[in-house]
């Protein structure tokens, strides 16, 4: 108990050496935009999904009834740190609670805390604020998180120091390619089953036409693109299984308001394998960072046995040698088709931070001592040892989802 207390007592001092201010009205969030990013930029993040553009328009479409809980940080006037939270009151395990959690869903494949500098004491500053909203909150969920994560640790080490219980939750493997040396090195390291593969499936292309990479990045062409690029993704078995963009209303003005966005800060990528000046597949793509990120993805059905996707993968990661990219990120989880082109993939998880409210302490045990033992006992009379979550009762969502 006295280190507890000591360690309360250091996070205060740590507070009252910074400026620290939540955020939970939308016209404040968009005042700081320009300073918003230009944190993210000293942080040194290497993806787009912290960017303002990004958050901002994720709250715009997905917020629901949540209210924003930003918390930001600064030293001297200038922001060091940003927790880009949401609250809401939601049901974990058929109890009611009131959750703190990073703004994302499906349709964010990464998240965390933004910290420019001076890690320790920018972490302490958040903690203490969130500590300072008493018994405002029963759990604290930070998910999407890289794995290894310095917010993970430090989080967890506040929250212990406070006498506040923590858990972590396996997330997805997103698989990625590093872009070393040339086209033709990398292309021959493949094996040459694969690589006789593409040719084939060129081959068949070229039956139609001469495959031709095309990029919109913006300008006037940039609403039909978006266009066509939407109606390539939900064609065939997205729209059956209802994960197309223009399944939900919200999905559909995401990816329009972003793209707009994205394409004046220069980040758009509109692929599309064209063939005869028909699009028969496509890619939403960003590049940020010297980094392509494949979005979210489609093809014609009408061309399925020419995998036109597999033909404009081939073209995209070609090109991307040409123009001196870093990395190629496929996003996601770690599907057969992803890993025929690599085999790197970077590893998330969900940190649950639970308050030491009585209902927090009881999903606390639901989650991460009844729900894996009610799981185990379902795998062992399965004899299937190797699924996690799927055939958990009490787990909603999978490898640490959404519970709602």
């Amino acid at each position: 108990m006295q280190v507890a207390c000591r360690e309360r007592t250091d996070h205060v001092a740590t507070a009252a050496r910074w400026s620290v201010e939540t955020i939970g009205d939308r016209d404040a969030f968009a005042a700081i935009e320009s300073e918003w990013n230009e944190t993210v930029e000293r942080a040194g993040i290497e993806h787009p999904f912290l960017t303002h553009e990004w958050l901002y328009t994720w709250w715009q479409c997905f917020g629901g009834e949540s209210s924003l809980h930003i918390v930001v940080v600064r030293s001297g006037g200038r922001i060091i740190a940003i927790a880009p939270l949401v609250r809401e009151t939601t049901w974990m395990y058929g109890v009611p609670v009131r959750r703190l959690r990073l703004m994302h869903n499906d349709h964010t494949p990464r998240a965390d805390f933004i910290v420019a500098e001076d890690a320790d004491a920018a972490y302490r500053a958040i903690w203490a604020a969130l500590l300072d909203q008493g018994d405002g909150w029963d759990v604290l969920q930070l998910g999407q998180i890289t794995s290894p994560s310095t917010t993970r640790d430090m989080m967890s080490r506040f929250a212990a120091a406070d006498g506040c219980v923590t858990g972590v939750w396996r997330s997805s493997n997103s698989p990625y390619l590093a872009l070393s040396g040339t086209w033709d090195q990398y292309f021959g390291s493949l094996s040459g089953k694969f690589r006789q593969n593409v040719r084939n499936r060129l081959a068949r292309v070229r039956r139609h036409g001469e495959p031709v990479l095309e990029v919109v990045d913006g300008g006037p062409e940039l609403d039909l693109a978006l266009h066509d690029a939407v109606r390539l993704e939900e064609s065939g078995w997205k729209q059956r299984a209802g994960t197309a963009i223009t399944s939900d209303p919200a999905v559909t003005q995401f990816y329009a308001r972003l793209a707009d966005r994205a394409a004046r800060r220069g980040w758009l990528r509109l692929l599309f394998l064209t063939v005869n000046g028909c699009r028969i597949a496509t890619s939403y793509s960003l590049c940020y960072a010297r980094r392509l990120f494949l979005c979210k993805t489609g093809y014609d059905p009408d061309y399925d046995t020419c995998s036109p996707f597999k033909v404009l993968t081939y073209l995209a990661v070609r090109d991307s040698f040409v123009h001196g990219l870093r990395e190629v990120e496929f996003l996601g989880d770690t599907e057969p088709w992803k890993m025929e082109w690599t085999s790197t993939a970077r590893s998330h998880e969900w940190l649950f931070v639970f308050s030491t409210t009585p209902r927090a302490r009881l999903v606390h045990r639901l989650k991460f001592q009844m729900a894996p033992a009610v799981g185990a006992i379902l795998r062992r009379r399965a004899g299937n040892s190797d699924a996690l979550h799927h055939n958990d009762p009490l787990h909603h969502g999978g490898h640490g989802g959404q519970e709602e």
